[in-house]
């Protein structure tokens, strides 16, 4: 008896707890939705519930082909709260990108079903499908939020990179040639010496920039050596150039470090180098 009443006793107090959590949760679940809902209504907006809580409204449809669940999708996101304070927000020269099933959270998806790329999306989310209790970095806890997602018209990462630094060199009045490896090139002084191919083990001096002038990387006054094959893709574009050249690159993001973020390069991101051809050898 004592251990059946021990038991009961347990059973109880585990079915308090979580009947007491229930309710919280689903407190929250009313609070979130009336926030949502006097956002909606104050700003005479047109969204759509989705039966798990959030909501979402196409504000353009896109004018490019449609995308599917196994379709690459590349995009910008802008995440704020619903009294405008800005929690994140992908940077210029920058892009977002996934496959379209594998886009998270999955309100995201749903909200992307049915438009077409060049599309913009907005979703509201409340705080139990987004950060919840804890919070995240800047976005305190128990928070809705909004998430504004432009889609990028053109399909692929390469053809966004070309259009950007097809359009940063407009827009600094630069003259380049674009090589068949799709690395965007200015000389600046021919060499004289050894021509580098494949093989070749090259000393440089060298500086690295994102578009938006920020240094990620440089020699400074010191040289470095390295074969050729052991750097990124992108360099390249220096086979047939010789000992002593000078050049300005322009790499784009998959011939670089991809969507992979490094310590001090966004995901994405379109190298800009110059390159001093120190020595080569073969």
């Amino acid at each position: 008896m004592r251990k059946i009443t021990t038991y009961t006793l347990a059973l109880l107090g585990m079915m308090i707890l979580f009947n007491s959590c229930k309710k919280e949760y689903e407190s929250i679940e009313r609070i979130d939705d009336a926030k949502i809902q006097a956002y909606i209504k104050k700003n005479n907006l047109t969204m759509t519930k989705d039966p798990s809580g959030f909501y979402f409204q196409t504000i353009t449809q896109g004018t490019g082909a449609p995308m599917l669940n196994k379709d690459s999708v590349l995009y910008n996101l802008s995440i704020s709260s619903l009294t405008g304070e800005n929690y994140y927000a992908t940077k210029a020269y920058y892009n977002e990108g996934t496959y379209l099933g594998y886009l998270s959270p999955e309100a995201y998806r749903t909200a992307l079903a049915g438009v077409n790329r060049g599309s913009k999306v907005r979703v509201i989310l409340p705080s139990y499908l987004a950060y919840g209790k804890n919070g995240t970095g800047v976005v305190p806890s128990n928070e809705v939020i909004i998430s504004d997602i432009a889609t990028d018209i053109l399909p692929t990462q390469w053809q966004i990179d070309d259009k950007r630094i097809v359009d940063f060199l407009a827009a600094k009045g630069l003259a380049a040639t674009k090589s068949p490896l799709r690395v965007y090139y200015i000389p600046i002084t021919r060499g004289k010496g050894e021509t580098v191919d494949i093989s070749s083990t090259i000393v440089v001096k060298y500086t690295g920039r994102t578009l938006n002038g920020t240094v990620f990387d440089t020699s400074g006054e010191n040289t470095i050596s390295s074969p050729l094959v052991s750097l990124i893709k992108g360099w390249e574009v220096l086979l047939g150039m010789q000992k002593g050249a000078k050049v300005r690159i322009f790499v784009p993001s998959d011939l670089g470090y991809g969507l992979t973020a490094q310590a001090n390069i966004p995901a994405s991101s379109v190298l800009d180098f110059d390159i001093e051809l120190v020595d080569v050898t073969n």
